[in-house]
Formats: C-alpha cells, sequence, structure tokens
C-alpha cells in the first residue's frame, strides 16, 4: 500500500545515494501546480556530494530521481551532475 507522508516529515531526512553514500540532508520541497517536482538537498559536513561538487552547498533534485522515501531519502547516483565512478575511487 502507498504511504503519503507530510512534507513538514521529510525536511531534515538524510539523503543516500542507491550505492549507499551520504548525499546531504532535505532542505525543501519545490512545488509547481501543486506537486513535488523537485527537493533541495543541502550538502552535510562530510558527504559525498560536499567531495564530488567541491564544497558545493547543496543540489536541486528532481523528483524522478527519488528512488524511495522512507526513514531516509534514497536518489539516484544521478542525482549528482558531475558524478562518475572515477571520483569515488580518488
Amino acid at each position: 500500500m502507498l504511504q503519503t507522508r507530510k512534507l513538514s516529515e521529510v525536511i531534515g531526512l538524510e539523503v543516500y545515494t542507491d550505492a549507499g553514500d551520504l548525499f546531504g540532508e532535505i532542505e525543501e520541497a519545490i512545488i509547481i501546480k501543486n506537486k513535488v517536482d523537485g527537493w533541495r538537498v543541502r550538502a552535510s559536513k562530510d558527504s559525498f556530494l560536499t567531495r564530488a561538487l567541491a564544497g558545493a552547498k547543496g543540489v536541486i533534485v528532481p523528483h524522478q530521481l527519488v528512488k524511495a522515501v522512507g526513514a531516509i531519502f534514497i536518489v539516484s547516483r544521478a542525482a549528482a551532475p558531475s558524478y562518475t565512478e572515477e571520483e569515488e575511487s580518488s
């Protein structure tokens, strides 16, 4: 059964990539025409996002790249524009 959640319940949740890397934390929902269009994710201090994007404060993740929402958010690795396997290993 599909569960719904209030936006106030997901703000502040940790976000991980589908590979298990800490991505950041949900800061805000972007709503267009009464539907969630994307999520503003704030980079956590030790997150993959901070390392991959050279100190970026955060990114906008399109809702299509969200794979699961529960106690945490899981997003596709493609959510970070410059993500490559080589960057992860260096």
